[in-house]
């Protein structure tokens, strides 16, 4: 199975956990456009690794089209997008190595499960000891209040 996580650097929250059995470039973009209604913004950057499926050139084009920038990672360097590692990492050991799928529906419920739990229920210290959904939301309503005052 092929997964696609895609975290938000500031908040930590999983924006989005797709599987698939195999995943092209309209895949990625069709996640990417989701995940962009779903938050209602584009971000200024999508910081990758240089598969096939992200330096594609249809995913190149839409990015452009999108307006917002690309910042790929160095071959071999995964310091250099070290939030998505640390969420890798977790996914990994918290739930790829624990579990075994059937069906790729079981993998997409699971994984959603996952993503739910990690977005609304697991802590991280990096923010303060609040869950991403939590600490995201806080952002929000600070960022409402300022514009209001």
């Amino acid at each position: 199975l092929k997964w696609l996580p895609i975290c938000d650097e500031f908040t930590r929250e999983s924006v989005a956990l797709e599987v698939e059995r195999h995943m092209t470039a309209q895949d990625v973009i069709r996640i990417l456009d989701d995940a962009v209604e779903e938050r209602g913004r584009a971000p200024e950057y999508i910081r990758s690794d240089n598969g096939p499926e992200f330096i594609a050139k249809a995913v190149v084009d839409w990015v452009a089209k999108q307006g917002f920038k690309t910042l790929f990672i160095e071959p071999g360097s995964p310091w250099q997008n070290c939030y998505s590692e640390s969420f890798n990492s977790r996914f990994r050991d918290e739930f790829l190595n624990v579990e075994l799928f059937g069906t790729l529906l079981e993998a997409t419920v699971l994984g959603g499960e996952f993503r739910d739990d990690y977005n609304h229920a697991r802590t991280h210290s990096s923010l303060g000891y609040l869950p991403p959904a939590e600490y995201a939301a806080s952002c929000r309503e600070a960022a409402f209040t300022h514009r209001r005052n």
